[in-house]
């Protein structure tokens, strides 16, 4: 009952809140996973076909042939925030695969210093404790062809817990649809909108722990913040081609456009949407080694004088290597420090268990 009823509030606050919405929610949701995809600047949406297709596009994952594992750790900001994840994905049938999967980004033992001064005004360092502030989701996908060839179709239904220490929690529940079809010559496309009934989060503050600070500087820290977050939602597309050569070399390239419902810094930025493109490559050997490339994040950035905007954007490298089931992965996603990027080394482990059979 008491799912149900929580379930009920998230629905009827899209109706009823709506000055709620923001530009950036959730947006740990929004790093992406998987060590070969940032490789390639997260331009994966079209040809994602393996466990992680939960997470980039739930279509893809109609074209496993076994149960996958798939682990990543990266770590941001000189070791502070950890990002971690895995998931776990299997064909149903012949025309049908499930999937789930889990991220966690937090930031562990953090000072909480709000009790340092005491009602006396002395500095008192035993009032000092620790705390965490963690974000996790949780995905359940779902993928299946449909009576047309080369084409399938996948949802997500995420469940979205957010803590802060002591001082507020929230739960979130929304939905992601995709769809992906290849051609007979190796031409792929794929779509997938996350959020689409927007995904809302319904915070409880503890109100306790803000009585404690509420006063600590005038005229600030006044009012208990907003209890409602809404995610709007965006689109991925993509487009991509694979190539072979002399039957050893293989190259993939994929373009992708990066789709928000709002105005912001992207390269392509009007009120109705912005727009950031992504361009990967990935050329492979034997099906054993790879290298992979990309360039993406395409922003106005403005500068000092908040007159003058300067392009940047974000390259990437990765390799991989794969051997009978077992694949391992490294991206480095800052190459020349070319932007004020949130992560660079990033480290991936796929696991199919064929290699048990």
């Amino acid at each position: 009952m008491k799912q149900f009823t929580l379930v009920l509030i998230l629905l009827t606050s899209t109706l009823t809140i709506a000055q709620t919405t923001r530009k950036y929610s959730n947006e740990f949701l929004n790093i992406g996973v998987d060590a070969a995809a940032l490789g390639m600047s997260n331009a994966v949406v079209a040809r994602s076909n393996d466990v992680n297709s939960g997470y980039w596009n739930p279509a893809g994952l109609i074209h496993l042939e076994d149960n996958q594992l798939s682990l990543m750790h990266s770590s941001y900001f000189a070791n502070i925030a950890n990002y971690d994840y895995v998931a776990f994905a299997m064909p149903l049938d012949d025309r049908s695969a499930f999937g789930v999967s889990l991220i966690r980004f937090a930031v562990d033992d953090i000072l909480d210093t709000t009790q340092l001064i005491d009602d006396q005004g002395n500095v008192n360092f035993d009032r000092i404790s620790l705390f965490s502030t963690a974000d996790y989701g949780l995905t359940f996908s779902y993928a299946r062809d449909i009576p047309i060839e080369g084409l399938s179709y996948g949802v997500n239904a995420k469940i979205i817990r957010r803590i802060i220490g002591d001082f507020a929690s929230s739960w979130g529940f929304g939905f992601d649809a995709a769809i992906q079809f290849e051609t007979n010559n190796n031409w792929k496309f794929g779509i997938i909108a996350r959020d689409i009934t927007t995904t809302v989060n319904a915070w409880s503050i503890n109100e306790d722990e803000f009585t404690k600070v509420q006063n600590a500087i005038d005229g600030q820290n006044q009012e208990l913040p907003e209890t409602t977050e809404i995610t709007i939602p965006k689109l991925q597309i993509g487009i991509a081609k694979s190539y072979r050569f002399h039957y050893d070399y293989t190259l993939d390239a994929e373009l992708d456009l990066n789709v928000r419902f709002e105005q912001n810094n992207d390269i392509i930025s009007t009120s109705a949407a912005s727009i950031s493109p992504a361009l990967g490559f990935e050329f492979g050997y034997l099906d054993l080694i790879y290298l992979r490339t990309g360039v993406g994040n395409f922003q106005n950035e403005l500068q000092f004088d908040n007159v003058t905007e300067d392009l940047t954007f974000q390259p990437s490298f990765g390799v991989g290597f794969k051997y009978k089931g077992i694949q391992i992965d490294y991206a480095f996603t800052d190459i020349g420090d070319q932007s004020v990027a949130l992560y660079s080394n990033v480290f991936s482990l796929k696991l199919d268990f064929s290699v048990f059979r």
